[in-house]
Parts: structure tokens; sequence; C-alpha cells
């Protein structure tokens, strides 16, 4: 199993970035993809998830309407779009796939992003 981040980076306020999970290693049209965060000093949370299919999604309260994530099957690849960062956005942000069951089966190594002026 392996999951590659990408795409972090430094944003300003108000800006945006597109993160990218290329996988491999898996079938992984049959499993769960979601996003977690880190911030420092902070334990990880999730930020969105994503059904195998991509037909339903979920987000944390603090993304809704402004994070969009998706999936793209055939290219084994999970995105997570962000607009309208903030800075408590900062953090590595991680991919993880997950059976149905609610199982880990894999992280990736993250990514770092940076909201500063």
């Amino acid at each position: 199993v392996q999951l590659v981040e990408s795409g972090g980076g430094l944003v300003q306020p108000g800006g945006s970035l597109r993160l990218s999970c290329a996988a491999s290693g898996f079938s992984f049209i049959r499993y769960i993809m979601s996003w977690y965060r880190q911030a420092p000093g902070k334990e990880r949370e999730l930020v969105a998830a994503i059904s195998s299919t991509g037909d339903s999604t979920d987000y944390a309260d603090s993304v809704k309407g402004r994070f969009t994530i998706s999936r793209g099957n055939a290219k084994n690849t999970m995105y997570l779009q962000m607009n309208s960062l903030k800075p408590e956005a900062t953090g590595v942000y991680y991919c993880k796939a997950a059976s149905r069951y609610n199982t880990t089966l894999g992280w990736g190594q993250g990514t770092q992003v940076t909201v500063s002026s």
C-alpha cells in the first residue's frame, strides 16, 4: 500500500491550493478515502471523506463550503480543492484509505500547507 500526497505549499489567506493523493498497491475503487490535518501541537483531525464510488462526501464543519473532496478512480487519485484558505488551515495534510468497516489500510506521509501573509 502506498499513498503519496502532493500539492502543499505556502499560500496567502484567501488563496487556494489543490492537494492530490496518488494511491497504489491496493484496489483503490474499493476503499473510502479521506483527508486529515494535523496542526502544530494538535491532534490529527478529519477534514473530509469520500465514499469508494465518490457519490457521498463528508466535511468538517470548519471547511464546509470552501473545501471540495473528489476522486478519480481511473487514475487512483484523490483530491482536495481548498479555497478561501484561512491561517487555521495550516498543518500537515494526510490522506488515508479505509475499508467500509472503518479499518485503516494505510496513511500517506503528509504534505505541508502553510497559510500566512
